[in-house]
Order: structure tokens, then C-alpha cells, then sequence
């Protein structure tokens, strides 16, 4: 509630992205782990205020948008939209409550709580509210150049009192006028517009070019496990029938721990040593997957996503290959991440060094991490 007043959001996801171009809708591209229209659902959801969501999305992709939402307890109907965005807003509005609407586009993912409650507050008092920014460059008519302190860029979330913008979108229906934006609708139909302080981060993501640059990062782990008798060879999670297995604090999984260090050292987290010491009696016999499991959730909690994977196993005995499948899935499993993105291989030293005369099994890993 604001104020005593109910607060809807409708989430419009229901563009086709032309301008953008691809097969994909550009709100259902991912941006980092989570696609563009997660990302500012959360935002959208997230904001105290908020008591409802209603997404509006294309027929096509509505199955696909409800399982994206199933858990987010502020969403209430994920609905099919019309032909063009006017019509799906009017779609969201006719099912909302009294109250105050936003109106958000989904493919602006950046939006803050500052500009969402700038908003709130202008459509609380005046009706209706949309935030702006000054244009940063010159614009220029035929006739020259124009005054920027003059000229506003639109964003939203836009907002209004239900009975301010249900109205002026009936008649615009009824009217077959089409908008540009809500606050033209408002306006059209005798509602004075407010205009708040937008947010130039508040971007909306039309053309490939709005996409942020990513932050790559490259990272390397190696690791050692001598062979001895009476252990189980755990390698990538699987264990592989053996006369010995690896000898360790934990399970001794020598590929994940090469993994883990190649991720951890990626975003700068240091190493499985320093994360898990061998002298704590927490991790004694531990599976390297609970590890795993909390490392994954260290760096996607700073934001990185997986770009990929690619890990040798290095060892005379036992035969790898015959598991390097069970292993993709393992690990694409526990990081939710796609098997395209894993390469698993084993190979041998020739009979050469500790590992060649069966003395203990060798990793290296070299992962990429986006965010």
C-alpha cells in the first residue's frame, strides 16, 4: 500500500523486439543469469510498495512466462496482450483494481526504487506521473537548434490514479486513437501529466546497441590427489569403480576442486584452501558437490553467470571417458547451466611422471564467467 492506496504494476512483456532483431523477443534474452524481463520483474516486485503485478505477454509466450514468474508471490495474472502495446496495457488496466497503476516496461531492466517512488508519490498527489531525463545531445530541426532544457526523454514506470487512466484508455479505444506513451493518453483525454526525475541508467533496451557490455573473466584451477587403497574415486561428482580412490579431507574429487578454483579465481575469491581449509572438521569426508553447490551460489550472488567450462582429468587409470557423459549432466545439474557449456575430457602422461605409473590422478580447468 502507498499511502492507504493499493499499488499495481503492470509489467508489459508482450513486444516482438523488431528493431532488435533475432527470433527471440529481446525481453526474453537473458542478461546475465536471468532474462531482461526477469530482471525487471524483480525490480518491479521488489519495491516495498508494490502489493500486485499483473504481466501482460504475447499468446506465444504466455506458457513460457508463467513458469518464469511461478514463485514470485506479488504476480497475480499473467495475461495475453493485444496487437499493439496500447492494447496490452488496456488489457492489464481492465483487470487491475482501484487504486494507483504503473505501467513498466519489461525491457527496461534497470529501473530504481528512487524512480519508482518518485512516481508513486506524483501520481499519489497530481494523478498522473511520468519520469524524464534532459536529452545529453544537441538536437537539431531544420531550423536549428533546439533548447535541451525544453526537451524530455520519456521512461517509465508511468503512474496514475486507476481513475484517472482507466477512463482516458476506454475512450482512446473507443476513440481508435493510439498513443504514443500513457501520459499522452492521460493528457489527450484532460489530465494534467507530472513530470518526475528519471534515472539515465533507466534505459530501454530497443537495439542491440543498448545491451550492456559484459564483464568477462577467465580463471584456471589445477589440482593434485594421490591414489591409495580403501578410498572411492569420486571424479566430477561420479564415483568410478576402481581398485583405489583418492586420498583427501574430503572426498577428494580432484576435478571439481580444479573447477572450483578456476571459478573462484575468475571474481577474485581466492580458493577452495582458503574457503574450505583441510583442518576444518566441517568439510572431513564432505561430497565436493556441496562444495560446489557453495561456490555456485558465492558467484552468482556477485552476479556471474557461466560463459563455460573445459576440465581434463589427467591419469593412466581408471578409464575416464566411458563417464564423461554422466559428468556433463552431473554438473550441469548443480550449476544449472546448459551441457553445451561443459567440456569434460580425460587423457593420459604416457606412462610418464606420478600419474603415468598410477600414483595419483591430476585436473585443470579453465572456466569464463560473464556478468
Amino acid at each position: 500500500m502507498y499511502k492507504g492506496k493499493k499499488v499495481t504494476f503492470i509489467l508489459v512483456a508482450a513486444g516482438k523486439g523488431r528493431r532488435f532483431g533475432g527470433d527471440v523477443p529481446k525481453q526474453f534474452l537473458k542478461l546475465g543469469r536471468s532474462t531482461i524481463f526477469e530482471t525487471a520483474l524483480e525490480k518491479v516486485s521488489g519495491n516495498g510498495y508494490t502489493d500486485e503485478v499483473i504481466v501482460v505477454t504475447s499468446e506465444e509466450y504466455l506458457e513460457y512466462v508463467k513458469d518464469l514468474v511461478r514463485g514470485n508471490g506479488k504476480v497475480s495474472k499473467v495475461v495475453p496482450g493485444g496487437k499493439e502495446r496500447q492494447d496490452s496495457v488496456y488489457e492489464g488496466i481492465r483487470l487491475s483494481d482501484e487504486g494507483l497503476i504503473l505501467i513498466h516496461d519489461a525491457a527496461r531492466p534497470f529501473v530504481t526504487d528512487a524512480v519508482i517512488e518518485g512516481v508513486l508519490e506524483a501520481a499519489y498527489t497530481d494523478g498522473a506521473a511520468v519520469p524524464v531525463v534532459n536529452p545529453k545531445d544537441s538536437i537539431r530541426t531544420e531550423e536549428g537548434n533546439l533548447d535541451r532544457s525544453k526537451l524530455f526523454l520519456i521512461q517509465t514506470p508511468q503512474g496514475f490514479r486507476s481513475e484517472v487512466i482507466r477512463p482516458a484508455y476506454e475512450n482512446a479505444i473507443a476513440d481508435g486513437f493510439y498513443g504514443t506513451d500513457d501520459g499522452g493518453i492521460a493528457e489527450r483525454y484532460g489530465h494534467r501529466v507530472t513530470m518526475t526525475e528519471g534515472d539515465y541508467r533507466n534505459i530501454k533496451i530497443t537495439t542491440r546497441e543498448d545491451m550492456p557490455e559484459m564483464d568477462i573473466r577467465i580463471g584456471s584451477g589445477f589440482d593434485v590427489h594421490k591414489l591409495v587403497e580403501g578410498r572411492k574415486c569420486i571424479l566430477m561428482g561420479i564415483e568410478i569403480p576402481y581398485e583405489k580412490g583418492l586420498l583427501g579431507h574430503s572426498d577428494a574429487d580432484v576435478a571439481l576442486h580444479a573447477l572450483m578454483d578456476a571459478m573462484l579465481g575468475a571474481c577474485g575469491m581466492g580458493d577452495i584452501g582458503r574457503l574450505f581449509p583441510d583442518n576444518d572438521p566441517a568439510y572431513e569426508g564432505i561430497s565436493s558437490v556441496r562444495l560446489l553447490e557453495e561456490v555456485r551460489d558465492r558467484i552468482y550472488a556477485e552476479g556471474f553467470s557461466v560463459g563455460n567450462l573445459d576440465v581434463t582429468i589427467i591419469c593412466q587409470k581408471p578409464k575416464v571417458s566411458p563417464y564423461i557423459g554422466e559428468m556433463t549432466e552431473k554438473l550441469a545439474s548443480v550449476l544449472d547451466i546448459e551441457k553445451e557449456k561443459i567440456n569434460i575430457k580425460g587423457t593420459t602422461t604416457e606412462q610418464l611422471g606420478f600419474t603415468g605409473r598410477g600414483e595419483g590422478i591430476a585436473a585443470q580447468a579453465v572456466c569464463t564467467l560473464l556478468r
